[in-house]
């Protein structure tokens, strides 16, 4: 049986016989199990059915960090956690970074903790945004600005040494903001899902053609594989150096 676990509630994608239940809670002493519906919607809204327990709020602990959340309204990627540990590390403390699609704080909290540049995290999901201010709190982190806004709306510029994007959906619509917020030269994280045949193509292309259109080129770059998206498709993230031309 294939499940995941968030804090101490149990996420399965399948209906549970009253067996399969009292299997899990007494396996993962969960005190709650759900299965998602579906998730919907520019929020990335969760859609789920209760099979045991009640409570869908949960405080998750990953790589020494503090991640409050409802189940039920927030997305949590498992599939993710290696990449959320790699850019714990990837900033230092002399850094200005912008995390333009910040969520709950998924990459903004490790990054903040373990590398302590100075982050501005921007959510527009008024329910994220709140958890993403817990979260901060939850960590002792001083070095964090939340915005609840949508970045395109965020008037920041010229100001970052290092651009997260960590959304997969058109992403590339958002590369001519993500370019207005670095500075002359810096890094931006584009995150995007592609098809394994273009893999090393599309994304590379989509950078250097916004790059030249906001008077950027790319220095150097390199494509990480995050994961399986859907049959043929990995969800990738290419690590870009640019530098104003």
């Amino acid at each position: 049986m294939k499940y995941q676990k968030v804090g101490d509630i149990v996420i399965v994608k399948r209906d549970l016989s009253q067996e399969e239940i009292k299997y899990l809670v007494e396996k993962t002493k969960c005190k709650t199990i759900v299965r998602y519906i579906t998730i919907s919607g520019d929020f990335r809204r969760q859609y789920v059915k209760i099979l045991y327990g009640r409570e869908t709020e949960t405080i998750h602990k990953e790589h020494g960090c503090l991640f409050k959340l409802d189940v039920s309204k927030i997305m949590w990627s498992q599939g993710n956690i290696k990449e959320r540990r790699r850019m714990a590390f990837i900033s230092n403390k002399y850094e200005t970074v912008v995390d333009m699609f910040s969520g709950i704080g998924y990459f903004s909290i490790p990054m903040a903790k373990y590398s302590k540049p100075f982050i501005y995290a921007i959510e527009k999901n008024p329910v994220a945004y709140k958890y993403l201010c817990e979260n901060i709190e939850l960590n002792k982190l001083k070095n964090i600005s939340p915005i609840l806004s949508d970045n395109r709306d965020v008037p920041l510029e010229n100001i970052a040494d290092r651009v997260l994007m960590g959304y997969v959906h058109k992403t590339h619509k958002f590369l001519d903001k993500a370019f207005s917020f670095l500075k002359d030269r810096g890094v931006i994280h584009y995150h995007e899902t592609v098809p394994e045949k273009i893999i090393n193509i599309r994304p590379i292309e989509r950078l250097k053609f916004y790059a030249k259109k906001q008077g950027y080129k790319l220095i150097d770059y390199k494509i990480n594989k995050i994961k399986k998206y859907a049959p043929g498709v990995w969800h990738v993230v290419v690590d870009a150096l640019f530098e104003r031309l």
